[in-house]
């Protein structure tokens, strides 16, 4: 996985075992307590801090920006360095995105409480990825872990990452 530095490439910042497919979530907290899980796992910080800071930030404003896609992310006192979890979700779900269309794509961030630059380079490069309406599509098709990640190892290639 990507250290601190840019530029930062999405796919290297996802933890181990960070990537699902097919997610079920009923809601924004059980998607935050999801998506916290494999985190918290990487991490060794509690998923329910890491939940509760999805969800905190959620409240300020919806991350889901349009495209069916959604970027939770928080800074966590304590963390060494980012880190990222993906998933497709098995049904879309409704979280106020710009376009008000559901969401069914995630890809939720985690940095250092003191990374501000750096958190927002890995945000610009991950919002980068979720626009690209292309990779959403095979994204959405992808049935196993390693084709998500294979998709996004080329797309981070083709963008110099």
């Amino acid at each position: 996985r990507a250290e601190v530095s840019a530029p930062f490439d999405p796919a290297g910042l996802l933890c181990r075992e960070g990537v699902q497919t097919g997610l079920a979530a009923r809601g924004m907290p059980d998607l935050m307590q999801a998506m916290a899980a494999p985190l918290a796992r990487d991490s060794g910080v509690a998923q329910s801090l890491i939940a509760e800071a999805f969800v905190q930030r959620e409240r300020v404003g919806s991350t889901a920006f349009g495209g069916g896609s959604v970027l939770p992310h928080a800074r966590i006192a304590g963390l060494r360095r980012p880190t990222a979890a993906f998933a497709t979700l098995a049904a879309p779900i409704d979280l106020d995105a710009l376009d008000r269309r559901p969401v069914d794509i995630v890809y939720a961030l985690i940095s250092p409480e003191g990374a501000g630059a750096d958190h927002l380079k890995a945000l610009a490069a991950i919002s980068r990825f979720l626009r690209d309406k292309g990779l959403l599509e095979k994204l959405r098709g992808a049935d196993s872990a390693d084709a998500v990640l294979a998709m996004m190892a080329a797309k981070s290639r083709n963008y110099g990452a």
